[in-house]
């Protein structure tokens, strides 16, 4: 690590200090969103750190590999997406603990990769939750997009929401919902194939 990355890093840490929120820490460890660190530091300051630093790889990647959750949501802000490869994604996808970092960086980083949908349709594929949520959430931000699916991509989607919509974890259940929602809003055409096989769910 470069010293002028390292010494960004202690200055971001020290200012969480300042930011910190003990209700929202407490309320999320109760909740059992577990990290090493969790200052509860709310997203709106997050942004406006981000704001400060701009856009920086390596502060993002190194920001990452801190087990603090403020750490990992600034690096989803600060990662300029046209610098991501598919590979650096996987791994912060598989090295994700929870729900709320799964949904930020599928917003900030993800869905705006090249290959964000063939990612997406990757993870659907998945055993994991984690990997479930963020492909759904990358689905449903291209759906609200305008980017429609091939017959592939649409018979592969639902596939995997009818899988996910009758089984599987709550969290992944509200995902596979909200993009079938998503997809839906694409046209006639997409309104007419969710109610045959989503409107029954």
């Amino acid at each position: 690590m470069k010293e002028e990355t390292h010494s960004k890093i202690m200055e971001i840490k020290r200012g969480f200090r300042l930011l910190m929120n003990g209700v929202t820490s407490r309320s999320m460890r109760d909740k059992g969103l577990g990290y090493k660190l969790n200052w509860g530091v709310n997203l709106g300051d997050l942004q406006k750190v981000a704001q400060e630093y701009g856009k920086d790889y390596e502060l993002a990647i190194e920001l990452w590999k801190e087990d603090i959750r403020e750490c990992k949501i600034l690096a989803a802000l600060i990662m300029p997406v046209e610098q991501m490869q598919p590979e650096v994604a996987d791994l912060w996808v598989e090295q994700t603990q929870s729900q709320e970092i799964a949904e930020i960086t599928s917003f900030y980083v993800y869905r705006h990769l090249k290959d964000a949908a063939l990612l997406a349709y990757r993870w659907l594929s998945s055993d994991n939750d984690i990997r479930q949520i963020c492909g759904y959430n990358v689905l449903a931000r291209l759906f609200m997009e305008g980017n429609a699916p091939d017959n592939r991509g649409i018979n592969e989607f639902i596939d995997q929401a009818l899988a996910a919509l009758q089984g599987g974890s709550l969290p992944v259940r509200h995902a596979a919902m909200n993009a079938a929602n998503k997809f839906a809003s694409l046209g006639d055409d997409y309104q007419k194939i969710f109610y045959n096989f989503f409107s029954r769910i």
